[in-house]
């Protein structure tokens, strides 16, 4: 069963855009460092992709932008797996501020399934099934009351 997990950031200047806040295409980066690291929390990650010659890529990302990010801004990246089947599986994104218990920023991906050398679709082998499950019903991912003081 997967868990959720957290990335604690800090917003950096290089983050910052013409407008003063993070600039969009940042957040997308964020997501893919979130489920990099998650991966590689659950023992999946990018060295186990090429021992087994087959990976998960992006095929799909939906994302919703709520409130500005700002320089110096501690916020916490959290993601986790909502679905999966053969050849897929879903991940949900919560950006999520503690100083003012703000969500900035929610999203999804679809990620497909494919085989390295091809990178044509291939079903998804027992190890990546069993390592790649959803979130329990019982779990509330949109609770932070850890991170509020």
């Amino acid at each position: 069963m997967s868990t959720i997990f957290d990335m604690k950031i800090t917003v950096q200047p290089e983050h910052i855009d013409v407008l003063g806040h993070v600039n969009n295409v940042v957040y997308m980066s964020w997501m893919q460092d979130v489920a990099t690291a998650h991966i590689e929390a659950l023992g999946l990650g990018l060295k186990q992709y090429l021992e087994l010659k087959h990976a998960m890529v992006a095929v799909e990302h939906h994302v919703q932008y709520r409130k500005a990010a700002m320089e110096s801004d501690e916020i916490i990246l959290r993601t986790w797996l909502n679905d999966i089947n053969a050849l897929y599986s879903y991940r949900q994104y919560v950006f999520y501020r503690p100083k003012d218990k703000a969500i900035l920023f929610a999203g999804n991906t679809q990620w497909a399934c494919v085989e390295i050398a091809t990178g044509r679709p291939k079903r998804m082998s027992p190890t990546f099934t069993q390592a790649y499950q959803p979130l329990s019903n019982t779990e509330n991912p949109m609770d932070f009351s850890v991170y509020d003081a």
